[in-house]
């Protein structure tokens, strides 16, 4: 059996700064037997020469391109549209397997030039739960947002929020500027919607950190859709993972003038999605402006959807997911004999049957 390659690329987002994989990781894999590629990159949030150090293979960005037929390339976010083929193993969030935007031509990279796609939000036990996320630093930044933007809304100052954002040095230092903006005496009421997942987790800690009374839903509330009481609180946290059609939480007719509700944060984010609960924008916001006025009725509500929360803190974030990683990437030397590795190929495979049924009718 030859040696297996894993190959960390470079992020082609450019506010890209997580990492999957440590260097203190790479000591581990390599020990396993596995020979480790890393591409330099100026934007990650560890220096390439701690990757050297490790003693890793380093590479020029984007040389995966070129890398050996057998080489599995680990990443994050999308990849480049360039090239037209993918021949590789790729391990990344791909968005693709819920038929979102953009599914179509991107699986049909791969399957023209004969690669696959491990997608990490498929990572899952036999129960189906997921084995790695960033939900946890998702769910706090994105509720982190959403109340600043409150505080401002409710100072009647600009959203400082849309003067842009840029990765916080630490949690620290963005408990620091939340609580530099608190209102004397004044607090807001937060719905936080799939309270007990890792996303929702991270955004009951840090609204109860600063005082927000938390109403926490699960998937029982969400099943007895009481709108009123969404449209009751002052911010809504959207944290479910949804793979399937129900009840959308919200649509543009259900927001008035009359509702309380101010601030949306859509930490789940998937807008291009069938089965979006929150249909009230059509694209991801951006660093540059993280909060739009949501599509409503008559009534006027800010919503943030940013789909790399966790970048904005990028040395918790990275932490805790690349150990969430490691054991699994230890395993790919026999990915076909472990269940994680089968479940996200399985996926892959299904929606790949999916086009070319497409197109045989």
């Amino acid at each position: 059996m030859s040696k297996l390659t894993l190959w960390l690329r470079d992020e082609a987002r450019k506010t890209e700064r997580r990492t999957p994989l440590l260097p203190d990781g790479t000591k581990e894999l390599i020990a396993a037997g596995i020979n480790v590629v890393v591409e330099k990159s100026d934007k990650r949030i560890v220096d390439n020469a701690r990757y050297a150090d490790a003693g890793c293979t380093m590479a020029e960005a984007g040389a995966w391109e070129k890398a050996p037929d057998d080489a599995v390339i680990l990443g994050l976010k999308e990849l480049p549209e360039a090239p037209h083929s993918l021949k590789h193993t790729h391990i990344y969030f791909a968005h693709a397997f819920k038929k979102q935007s953009g599914w179509q031509s991107l699986l049909g990279r791969f399957i023209r030039g004969g690669g696959s796609l491990l997608d990490i939000e498929y990572m899952t036990r036999e129960d189906g739960r997921r084995v790695a996320a960033f939900g946890f630093w998702a769910g706090y930044m994105g509720a982190a947002l959403a109340l600043m933007q409150w505080y401002d809304q409710k100072a009647g100052r600009p959203s400082s929020i849309n003067e842009g954002l840029t990765p916080f040095e630490s949690a620290k230092a963005l408990d620091e500027l939340i609580a530099s903006k608190a209102i004397s005496g004044t607090a807001p009421t937060a719905l936080v919607i799939g309270a007990r997942g890792r996303s929702g987790t991270g955004a009951v800690k840090i609204l109860e950190h600063h005082g927000v009374k938390v109403t926490g839903w699960g998937r029982e509330e969400t099943s007895q859709l009481d709108r009123d009481a969404i449209l009751g609180h002052d911010i809504l946290i959207n944290c479910a993972f949804v793979a399937d059609n129900i009840p959308h939480f919200l649509t543009p007719e259900h927001i008035t003038k009359e509702c309380r509700l101010k601030v949306i944060s859509d930490v789940s984010c998937d807008p291009f999605s069938d089965y979006n609960p929150l249909p009230l924008y059509d694209a991801p916001t951006c660093w540059k402006t993280p909060a739009i006025a949501a599509r409503t009725r008559s009534g006027s509500v800010d919503l943030i959807a940013v789909d790399n929360l966790p970048s904005l803190l990028p040395t918790e974030a990275s932490i805790e997911f690349a150990g969430m990683m490691l054991p699994y990437l230890k395993s790919l030397k026999d990915r076909k004999n472990d269940p994680v590795w089968v479940a996200c190929d399985s996926a892959f495979r299904r929606t790949c049957a999916a086009i070319t049924e497409r197109k045989a009718s």
